[in-house]
């Protein structure tokens, strides 16, 4: 089985990961992104995207009550539905679910996020958190009868509401407890980059070691990707790949070792 993250870019030619999805042997779970058209939507309602940076330098978006109706309606909604609809258009009989049904991802809320604003240090709560559980007879029973589940945020905290959570957090708490036997990542660039503002600077291959010195030095987002990376290793997963999204056949790209392959 394949764990096969979709970035949320507008770059993605998500025709292209789909026809690939269909010439699949292996069963796979979509984890779908979608901040692209979560951004289009804030602009046409009049919301602000606020991200946060902790203390401890990671980056996050501030998931207030408005936040997550936004996620609902660009994530679990158009984006998810639309992608299921391209996936039925080339006979894969997908399935498209949120962390939310059946609480099929059980996340813990954060008890708050340490920031600084000047010279305090305020604690920021929202709705957001990170998976501790995952539904894993639903996902096994769908997959077994030929189901192929596209997930999306948002996820479900310990007393039932809606929270969000990153998906590089989702994919690692699959892992734990799908074993897949490979994790692919479209994102939109060649894969891993030395230098994020230049394409030809792939790093076509990376050990665990590797990610854990490159995180230490990161910062913002891509310190959280990296810390996420290594986790998935933590639990388990023998290879990763990060490969373009963009191209005419993303996924079969990935499989013949185009991107970056993380052992």
């Amino acid at each position: 089985m394949y764990i096969i993250k979709v970035g949320g870019g507008s770059e993605i030619n998500l025709e292209a990961v789909v026809a690939d999805l269909a010439a699949l042997e292996e069963s796979f779970i979509v984890v779908l992104g979608a901040n692209a058209a979560r951004d289009n939507l804030a602009t046409l309602t009049g919301h602000q995207k606020i991200e946060l940076t902790s203390v401890s330098g990671y980056s996050s978006v501030y998931s207030d009550a408005e936040a997550i109706d936004l996620i609902m309606m660009a994530y679990s909604g158009l984006r998810n539905k639309r992608f299921v609809e391209l996936c039925q258009q080339n006979s894969i009989n997908a399935i498209g679910l949120t962390g939310l049904d059946a609480r099929l991802i059980q996340g813990k809320r954060n008890k708050g996020i340490k920031v600084r604003e000047g010279r305090k240090t305020l604690i920021k709560r929202d709705f957001s958190g990170k998976p501790e559980s995952v539904n894993k007879e639903l996902l096994t029973l769908l997959l077994g009868q030929g189901y192929r589940p596209v997930l999306s945020i948002p996820i479900v905290d310990e007393q039932g509401y809606a929270i969000n959570s990153e998906n590089d957090d989702i994919v690692a708490a699959l892992q734990r407890a799908l074993g897949a036997q490979k994790v692919i990542q479209l994102i939109e660039a060649p894969g891993f980059l030395d230098n994020k503002n230049d394409e030809n600077s792939l790093c076509p291959t990376l050990s665990v070691s590797e990610l854990a010195d490159r995180e230490a030095v990161a910062e913002g987002r891509m310190k959280r990707k990296l810390l996420a990376l290594t986790r998935l290793f933590k639990d388990g997963a023998a290879e990763v790949v990060i490969a373009d999204g963009r191209t005419k056949n993303p996924i079969l790209d990935a499989l013949a070792g185009k991107g970056t392959t993380i052992k």
